[in-house]
């Protein structure tokens, strides 16, 4: 017996091996085996099985064994399903796993401590609230049933001592546990938080780009084992087999980190729905923010909800709307007088702050007044963020330059240029003029790639050794500082005219929680908003309005048919000559839309349009969308078009 295998790493095209006597019984198709190649032994998956020898003119090699695979019947049907939903070949699941297990250690320092902060073990009584979720989902554990449950916590509500007491009752059930956060970040803190937490007994796993290769076959081991495990990751813990998966867990479920930025972008969280069903075992959606899609489901397909409506310490913040559009006199047009006052107040206090602003760097751009240029990437469709120490950057690769001190364009003096907008090394900047005694520092993604630095700094905002931290969207969540009072933004309505249908929700979801930092020990905390204009989503700044939100934002979504009211897919194209993806586009919507006319799909379909950012790294991308009330009829359109007359690379992502 003969097969043809594809190496999981390195070598794209299939080679062949040949089946030793012992293993001529099994079928080994899809079979993850071990084979020779040179001098050494690798990982391949076997792609075809042959009975008879293959006329090639080289000697074939045995493969060398089976590699250790856990033993999970659920796995294959998993894959199946995801390369159905995803357009994608089973091999890419397979291979990503298993290329991130055959990762060689190369003087790897990953900290021991992920986390700055020192948690301590405590007893913790479940709140009445608490143990009627707890209750609920139990039998579920024990039965393997599947039941999909939406937690709504609001922020300081106690979500975290849900998962601890099902993560408990998961392994004392022999039973393994995954519980999924949004960024690597997060699953770093509580990695470090739930080992201090939990009982010594229960063995945890991270699972993700911070983990040495050494830890994840240490966690592949124990898979193979069928050890009870609690698994802590953002993306591939959902990827992994699992022969014994009792319960699943999703914190800030409505997070748009769960969906992958580079190609193919496949949802955590939409995967670890389909593997709880394969599995039939319960998972557990939870946010002080539930998403759109996800209350949907609780009205429609009777999901099961819960509310933790109280805080363990502290109360609600004030929330107060300020429009930066007055006339009224500041010293800093970023910080109004309202702002400026409540600073003072907690610096004489000596309580915290929290400012936030979701960008980055010192200015948006840089223009000249005499001529009107502005300087951009060389390679990305992106104007330069002016960043400190007059550095221009591209936020979407890694181009920098200084300023220039006279226009390339004109020759203007540099006194000649404007620099337009704010970010976050502005704003600390400003601080430090208008409180020149506070301490101050800044978290954002300059900051958090530098770990040791981020580390210290949230350790410093925690134990009241800084007054103000001025921060992105990496602040707004899974962080407890309990000395902070007052949280001020900026510029809240800044993502809200984003050309995406969901700019609302994403917009509030993240304002409530950075105003959930607030307030979580003492009373008397505020959160004050400042905005360039009026909007509806204020209305419910909030949290205990948010519900409110979703009947207001339901009746658009339902005129217009977007999710969660149908659903929709984004067709990319991509291609290095923006003529060549200019013709292949309109192409291919050309023949969409026959197909949609045709009637032999219900959908619908927009564009060929060009994002706002349209070239990256000097790749060229086009955007095609198809609606519809149904996922098969979006898929079907997809599998009409025949990617090998196109020369662009061609990536279908469906919308969660």
């Amino acid at each position: 017996m003969f097969i043809q295998v594809q190496l999981l790493t390195g070598f794209s095209k299939p080679l062949w091996y040949k089946v030793p006597v012992h293993l001529a019984h099994m079928r080994l198709h899809n079979t993850i085996i071990q084979v020779p190649l040179r001098n050494q032994i690798v990982p391949a998956v076997v792609i075809s099985e042959f009975e008879h020898h293959p006329n090639v003119p080289f000697e074939i090699k045995e493969l060398s064994g089976i590699e250790p695979f856990p033993p999970d019947i659920h796995y294959l049907p998993f894959i199946q399903k995801l390369s159905t939903y995803y357009q994608l070949e089973q091999l890419h699941f397979i291979k990503r796993i298993k290329k991130f297990l055959a990762q060689e250690e190369v003087n790897e320092r990953v900290p021991k401590n992920n986390s700055a902060i020192e948690y301590k073990t405590k007893l913790v009584t479940l709140t009445p609230e608490q143990k009627t979720v707890v209750d609920f989902l139990l039998p579920h554990i024990a039965q393997n049933k599947f039941m999909p449950t939406v937690l709504h916590g609001v922020t300081g509500s106690g979500k975290t001592e849900v998962y601890k007491e099902l993560i408990k009752q998961a392994i004392a059930h022999n039973k393994t546990a995954l519980l999924l956060l949004p960024e690597v970040t997060l699953a770093t803190t509580f990695a470090h938080r739930l080992r201090a937490e939990l009982p010594e007994e229960i063995t945890i796993h991270s699972f993700h780009s911070a983990v040495s290769p050494k830890e994840k076959r240490h966690l592949w081991q124990s898979l193979v084992e069928q050890k009870p495990l609690l698994i802590i990751g953002v993306h591939l813990p959902v990827l992994l087999p699992i022969s014994n998966l009792g319960v699943i867990i999703v914190d800030e479920e409505h997070e748009v980190g769960y969906q992958e930025k580079k190609h193919p972008k496949i949802n955590s969280k939409e995967a670890a729905l389909m593997r709880a069903q394969l599995h039939n075992i319960p998972i557990l959606l939870g946010s002080a923010t539930p998403s759109m899609q996800t209350l949907y489901n609780v009205k429609t397909r009777n999901w099961h909800f819960f509310e933790l409506k109280k805080r363990f310490a502290g109360s609600f913040p004030t929330v107060r709307t300020v429009l930066l559009s007055d006339k009224k006199q500041r010293k800093n047009f970023w910080i109004s007088q309202i702002l400026l006052k409540a600073i003072e107040d907690r610096l004489c206090k000596k309580e915290q702050t929290i400012i936030f602003l979701n960008r980055r760097g010192f200015s948006f751009f840089v223009q000249c007044k005499a001529c009107s240029f502005i300087f951009a990437c060389n390679t990305c469709s992106v104007s330069l963020t002016l960043h400190a120490h007059n550095q221009l950057s591209c936020h979407y690769c890694d181009f920098a330059m200084v300023l220039p001190p006279k226009c390339t364009k004109c020759a203007a003096h540099e006194e000649q240029f404007l620099k337009k907008g704010i970010g976050t090394q502005q704003v600390v900047s400003i601080l430090n003029t208008l409180f020149p005694t506070a301490r101050i520092a800044r978290a954002d993604l300059d900051t958090t790639t530098n770990k040791k630095k981020w580390q210290q700094t949230i350790q410093e905002f925690e134990h009241g050794e800084l007054d103000i931290l001025v921060g992105t969207q990496t602040i707004t969540k899974g962080y407890h500082f309990p000395y902070v009072t007052l949280v001020g933004i900026l510029w809240a309505d800044l993502n809200l005219h984003f050309p995406i249908y969901n700019a609302g929700e994403i917009t509030l979801q993240q304002l409530i929680q950075v105003a959930g930092r607030a307030g979580r020990q003492k009373d008397g905390s505020e959160v004050i908003v400042q905005a360039m204009g009026e909007h509806q989503i204020f209305q419910f700044l909030n949290e205990v309005d948010y519900p409110k939100f979703y009947d207001a934002e339901l009746a658009v979504r339902q005129e217009l048919s977007y999710p969660p009211c149908g659903r929709l897919a984004e067709i990319e194209l991509k291609h290095t000559d923006e003529e060549t993806i200019e013709r292949e586009a309109q192409t291919i919507a050309a023949q969409l839309f026959a197909e949609c006319l045709q009637g032999t799909v219900s959908a619908r379909v927009l564009g060929p349009a060009k994002p706002p950012v349209h070239k990256v790294k000097n790749w060229f991308s086009r955007k095609i969308y198809i609606k519809s009330p149904q996922m098969g009829d979006i898929i079907r359109l997809y599998q009409m078009i025949d990617q090998r007359k196109f020369t662009s690379f061609i990536y279908f992502t469906p919308n969660p």
